[in-house]
């Protein structure tokens, strides 16, 4: 099968190309570099932004398969320009839908959920609390009608693979880097619960189903945690990070429980990757000093936006 991965030289488009590259799957990566200055792997690689729609349509018509991981993610990135927002997680996936009849594999948030109680399932109302969530949700509603299997992701972590830019703006990433650099961890209530998924198992699900007829939507996650518990873990692996617990609630609203039951019962799935290896694999990152600065705007969506090369994402692209 020809799999052309939109947005591949991502952190999950890094974790993905490395499982395909083993597999019978003829692949090519399309992607923008909005935060990378090259593309190193030894993989087919397309330059170019999705509001370049002449460009990706050529690509379109070579692949067999799509999956699609353009996107601007996170609540924070997203809410720096709302219009840019919905013009690239919005009317780029509706354009997508009438100009591709093929396998789309698409990633959405367990965001959309918002604030609820209890372990939430495919069929629970949404309530989405983000530009970022309501834009996921209305590009769910325009693959309705495709040949699209949809992913709603929890909180990714870990390490994807060892050329993509790692993302130290997720919150065991973020709390692993900060117990190892500066001995300490403050935690802010904690009482949020997240959906926790590794990286590779993600990219996995996305890898298992570019040949299979399952279409719709489905969560994938490994353990709901609360984020205290999560700061728990982290320093459990770090014990000579302290713990500090500030009894403020953190203005981050989000909190839900999500349940994986429908994917495990359709394709089987199970992710193999617990907190203990995401947190071993930032820690021996750190340690080993293989990232410069970790203060770098590009290890976080939105300092990245805020601060650096906002041409590569204000529609100067746009076709």
């Amino acid at each position: 099968m020809k799999v052309l991965i939109v947005g591949g030289a991502g952190y999950i488009g890094g974790a993905l190309t490395d499982i395909l590259r083993s597999t019978k799957h003829e692949i090519r990566v399309y992607d923008a570099l909005l935060y990378e200055e090259a593309y190193m792997k030894d993989i087919p690689f397309v330059f170019g932004d999705i509001r370049e729609r002449e460009k990706l349509k050529k690509q379109l018509k070579w692949a067999d398969a799509v999956v699609w991981l353009a996107a601007l993610v996170g609540d924070g990135a997203c809410a720096i320009n709302p219009e840019i927002t919905s013009e690239l997680n919005e009317e780029a996936v509706k354009w997508l839908t009438n100009n591709f009849s093929g396998r789309i594999v698409f990633m959405s948030t367990c965001s959309v959920y918002g604030a609820q109680d209890g372990v939430l399932d495919e069929k629970s109302p949404t309530k989405p609390l983000s530009v970022y969530a309501v834009t996921k949700l209305v590009a769910e509603k325009h693959l309705k009608n495709s040949n699209a299997i949809i992913f709603r992701l929890g909180t990714i972590f870990g390490l994807g693979d060892n050329y993509a830019r790692i993302r130290l703006d997720l919150v065991l990433n973020t709390m692993t880097t900060r117990a190892v650099t500066e001995g300490k961890l403050k935690v802010f209530g904690g009482e949020q619960y997240r959906p926790l998924l590794h990286v590779r198992d993600a990219a996995q699900a996305v890898a298992n189903n570019l040949t299979t007829n399952h279409t719709g939507i489905y969560n994938l996650h490994y353990e709901n945690v609360k984020i205290l518990d999560l700061a728990y873990e982290v320093v459990k692996y770090i014990p000579s990070a302290k713990l500090d617990i500030v009894d403020i609630k953190f203005e981050d609203a989000r909190n839900y429980k999500s349940t994986s039951d429908k994917a495990i019962s359709a394709f089987g799935f199970k992710p193999k990757l617990t907190m203990k290896d995401g947190v071993e694999e930032v820690k021996k990152l750190i340690e080993e000093r293989r990232i410069k600065d970790i203060n770098n705007p590009r290890y976080s969506n939105q300092s990245f936006l805020t601060t650096f090369n906002t041409h590569k994402w204000d529609g100067s692209k746009k076709a």
